[in-house]
């Protein structure tokens, strides 16, 4: 498997109904469960908000500046499959879009003029921000929900297009799922428990492999320490990296 969309259509027809990203929130108490169906729909909707809506193009970078959420990723996904080139917020200065969260909204709100900025409120079922955003700031909340369930790109990616791009990272997509099926954060299909950003260029591994490895993950954000083993043995746990280690 060498693009991101030949891996998601294996999963499609090897289990799609089996759990891919599994979201806690120990401070406000959300779970999440997105089965590999749910995350391809997702995935699809954001693609197409990208592609149709804001005008990306294969080999566009775009600069995903979220915390630890389920959203990381599906923009991730969404990205992968129209082409584009994931970058840090260290490089949004050039990035010709931006996703963020509400608080790195501030940030990139003033670049709303000259490239796309869309904003995820990150509450639960990925809804729309309570208040109004800054002038030309796009609500995901908003805007994705109008979105196909399928997204197939008129130009669509191949292995050897640029991928990641990061502080000592330059992957294409090749390298990336081969990097990713080559790892040693979960077992073949396991399931990993991380409280680590997946949508962070050093930590994208705790996604990526997973998914390469036909396994999933448990993502932790805001983790209590004290419940951490009930929410491995909740979902099974059978990995676990150093972020949700004492």
């Amino acid at each position: 498997m060498t693009t991101f969309s030949d891996l998601l259509r294996r999963e499609l027809a090897r289990d799609p109904g089996r759990p891919l990203v599994t979201f806690y929130d120990h401070a406000s108490g959300e779970r999440t469960e997105l089965s590999v169906t749910t995350y391809a729909n997702w995935v699809a909707k954001a693609a197409s908000l990208l592609v149709e809506e804001h005008d990306l193009e294969r080999g566009d970078a775009l600069c995903v500046d979220l915390p630890a959420h389920w959203l990381g990723p599906v923009l991730l996904g969404a990205a992968w499959s129209a082409g584009l080139v994931v970058v840090g917020p260290e490089e949004a200065g050039t990035a010709d879009a931006v996703v963020c969260g509400p608080a790195t909204l501030p940030a990139h709100a003033a670049r709303a003029d000259d490239v796309p900025v869309l904003a995820c409120a990150l509450l639960p079922m990925g809804v729309r921000f309570a208040e109004p955003l800054p002038e030309g700031v796009h609500d995901v909340g908003v805007e994705i929900w109008g979105q196909p369930d399928a997204f197939t790109a008129w130009d669509p990616p191949a292995a050897d297009d640029p991928a990641l791009r990061g502080p000592g990272l330059d992957l294409t997509q090749a390298e990336l799922w081969s990097a990713a099926a080559a790892g040693t954060l979960v077992t073949d299909g396991g399931r990993l428990l991380s409280a680590a950003n997946p949508a962070s260029p050093p930590e994208i591994a705790t996604f990526t492999e997973p998914l390469a490895r036909g396994g999933s993950l448990v993502l932790v954000a805001h983790p209590d320490p004290a419940r951490l083993e009930s929410t491995s043995a909740d979902e099974r746990v059978t990995d676990r990296d150093q972020s949700t280690r004492s």
